[in-house]
């Protein structure tokens, strides 16, 4: 029997946080996010009553190296016996990366050539998503972007301490927000049950993620209430519980450049290839690469999907896409794909693509970002 959650709330929290009073906390937050999402009034009167409480307000919209180093610096300066990360997956990211790399010299370097050395955390750290969408809170990598090039660190010591899931957090993020979180959640366990690196823990935890996100998630958008927002917070969790095992594959491996170059958010940027991928590793199963059986795998998904086939799971995705709002076609977001493959391809994370079941090459990957 597989354990699927095991999550605190806000009462857990005030209990864990009043036997620290005496500690020294540093906060680590987006400063939009922090104010939309309502924390500051859910924390106001908890966080009033320590004597040792710092801010640190990300400013970048995607993690990146300069102000990592800047966060490290302000760990080494405050000296907080614990750490709350309170966000998205960048803020959370940005908090497990500075709480394990805080020793190290000439980090940048370090990182690009996978030489960091992780011994241990500097201090407790907790996460409290603000985003029901990548399952940081819960994941043993974290993302890192230097020259506008996606890296990950990876490591078991990354893993926060203690995660909340507080639903009033996330339920009035706007609709935007909640179709890219959500819709990376999903991309996470459909990449999971085919990815190289996948076992029989990360299928049932990617499978029951892919549960609560059908029942849960256009509803979570357009609908939302404490219900169905927790539920995808949970379908979150179990999408990162996954992917530590498996991580993702071509689809994310693609999407980083996205962001990086044309500032589409996470998740929209997956989806943007997701169906393209799983329709190429589909009919390209001839030229398999994996241990197990791929065919069943997507048996798998088709029996979860309520589909019959690829067709049917390919039309249910795009219409999930078009029902959330998740623009598809490239020029409308304002990507020239001809005039910028090359951009893109140089930034694909080939670590990630390394998982995807089917070898893929640049020259498979243009062609699919040509003709889709």
């Amino acid at each position: 029997m597989i354990s699927y959650l095991k999550s605190t709330n806000l009462s857990s929290l005030k209990e864990l946080l009043k036997k620290n009073n005496n500690k020294r906390i540093l906060v680590i937050s987006g400063k939009k996010s922090y104010y939309k999402s309502g924390a500051n009034k859910i924390f106001f009167n908890l966080f009033k009553k320590f004597k040792h409480l710092n801010f640190y307000f990300k400013q970048s919209y995607f993690p990146e190296i300069s102000e990592l180093i800047k966060i490290i610096r302000r760990i080494k300066i405050f000296q907080p016996d614990i750490i709350i990360s309170i966000g998205g997956g960048s803020v959370i990211d940005y908090a497990k990366i500075a709480n394990t790399l805080y020793d190290c010299r000439n980090i940048k370097n370090l990182i690009i050539k996978s030489k960091y050395n992780i011994k241990n955390k500097y201090c407790s750290l907790i996460a409290i998503p603000t985003t029901a969408g990548s399952g940081a809170e819960v994941t043993s990598n974290a993302v890192i972007y230097i020259d506008k090039k996606k890296y990950s660190i990876e490591n078991e010591a990354l893993i926060p301490n203690y995660f909340y899931f507080i639903p009033e957090l996330i339920k009035n993020s706007s609709k935007k927000i909640k179709a890219s979180s959500g819709f990376d959640a999903m991309a996470q366990s459909l990449e999971s049950i085919i990815s190289l690196k996948s076992n029989s823990t990360s299928i049932k935890y990617a499978s029951k993620s892919l549960e609560y996100s059908l029942n849960n998630y256009l509803n979570f958008i357009k609908k939302p209430n404490i219900k169905n927002t927790y539920n995808m917070c949970i379908s979150a969790n179990l999408s990162g519980k996954a992917i530590s095992i498996s991580k993702t594959t071509a689809p994310h491996a693609v999407s980083y450049p996205f962001t990086a170059h044309f500032g589409v958010s996470h998740g929209h940027a997956v989806s943007l290839t997701l169906n393209e991928f799983l329709k190429f590793n589909f009919f390209n199963m001839g030229n398999i690469n994996v241990n197990f059986n791929l065919k069943k795998r997507y048996e798998l998904i088709f029996k979860i999907f309520k589909v019959k086939n690829i067709f049917e799971f390919d039309k249910k995705l795009e219409n999930l896409k078009k029902e959330a709002k998740l623009e598809q076609n490239f020029t409308k977001l304002g990507i020239n794909i001809a005039e910028n493959y090359s951009k893109i391809l140089s930034g694909v994370n080939t670590l990630r693509l390394k998982n995807n079941p089917i070898n893929l090459d640049r020259s498979i990957i243009k062609k699919i970002l040509l003709e889709k």
